[in-house]
């Protein structure tokens, strides 16, 4: 199977905030400040403590939701001259072959250590913090999406 796709930058952007939320330190990290924010809110109006420490967490909570949900993934779309490139990936039993004008990189299946499939994308994960995005509306129908997702299902284990 093969498709040729560029990047949209809507798409992407969202593609590596589902990443970025999806790693477990992330994770953990939004945890943490919300459960301080909610204990800071509860003894704020229990009159415990000091505004200071409510507001303090509130900021913190909006500084790291608007670093990871905008800041992040618009530095990296920016700076990664991947994302406004146009590619022929071609799919087959034996791997992934990805070419540009630029030239040509074949991966096989055993590369990569996962997949996840998003709304728009399908991401390619080389390891935990690599991976490479395949946009879902390059494929001509939902029976090409199907194909697609059965065989990265038969041959990506993880």
């Amino acid at each position: 199977m093969t498709i040729q796709f560029g990047y949209n930058k809507k798409q992407v952007l969202d593609g590596l905030r589902g990443h970025f939320f999806s790693r477990p330190e992330i994770r953990f990290l939004f945890i943490m400040i919300n459960v301080f924010a909610i204990i800071s809110a509860i003894l704020f109006w229990l009159k415990q403590i000091q505004p200071q420490p409510f507001l303090l967490f509130s900021i913190l909570w909006f500084f790291l939701w608007l670093t990871i949900r905008r800041l992040l993934p618009l530095s990296i779309y920016k700076r990664n001259a991947t994302f406004h490139d146009t590619f022929t990936l071609t799919m087959e039993e034996r791997g992934i072959l990805l070419e540009t004008k630029k030239g040509s990189q074949r991966w096989n299946w055993e590369n990569f250590s996962a997949f996840k499939e998003t709304a728009y994308f399908f991401h390619l994960y080389f390891d935990s913090r690599s991976f490479f995005l395949i946009p879902k509306d390059s494929f001509r129908d939902i029976t090409e999406i199907q194909a697609a997702r059965h065989l990265l299902k038969e041959h990506i284990k993880g």
